[in-house]
């Protein structure tokens, strides 16, 4: 399987006014897109609740991959292509029947240890790891701000925007766009001609290349 466009919707998209334009316009996509959901406010209520219970940082862990689970399955309540998947035959079938699928991530996640016990991992690291295993895959980040036209994978580290493991999960071969609230105008139509909103983000090694 190749060609995979993976959209990951962050817990964040949840409080914003254009959270459901989002799920509409991944919902005009071609192609083979995946949906792979963040946290939401259930990885928020794991955090909020660990100094009053007490649990450990791979509790914590366990639970945020969990959150993303249950944040995956609001999203396909509100899609009407939507479906959930958390493995490699249950996406082909959404693909074959014009689905868009939902990413769980739980099964999988759980069997890597270095996203099981690594605290920084979330669920952009998660979603870089998932689009490495693919040929052509391109991820594309939406994210609740919009950055400027010279931003690199690496500017979206330094402001904090992705986990500090992204790049670590990140393949070099995996193409990264990033979708801002500026984008969501478009968003609609760039899916429906089989593009991705937003821009391309490069490498800052590619820069570095490119100037020699």
């Amino acid at each position: 399987m190749d060609n995979v466009l993976v959209v990951k919707l962050g817990g964040s998209s949840a409080s914003s006014p254009d959270f459901v334009r989002w799920i509409e316009a991944v919902e005009t996509a071609k192609g083979k897109v995946v949906v792979m959901p963040g946290g939401g406010p259930f990885a928020n209520t794991v955090r909020r609740y660990q100094h009053r219970i007490g649990y450990d940082e791979e509790a914590v862990q366990a639970m945020n991959i969990l959150a993303m689970e249950q944040f995956g399955f609001a999203l396909k309540s509100l899609g009407t292509r939507m479906v959930t998947a958390s493995d490699t035959a249950a996406l082909e079938a959404a693909f074959a029947a014009d689905k868009i699928p939902v990413w769980l991530p739980a099964v999988p996640a759980f069997r890597e240890a270095a996203i099981r016990t690594n605290p920084d991992v979330t669920s952009d690291s998660i979603a870089a790891w998932f689009a490495g295993q693919y040929a052509n895959a391109r991820l594309l980040l939406v994210k609740q701000l919009d950055v400027p036209a010279n931003a690199t994978v690496e500017t979206l580290v330094h402001a904090e925007m992705v986990d500090p493991a992204f790049l670590t999960f990140l393949k070099p071969q995996t193409r990264v766009f990033l979708a801002g609230p500026n984008d969501i105008a478009l968003a609609g139509k760039r899916f429906s001609e089989g593009a991705v909103p937003g821009r391309e983000l490069r490498r800052a090694g590619d820069l570095l290349n490119a100037a020699e």
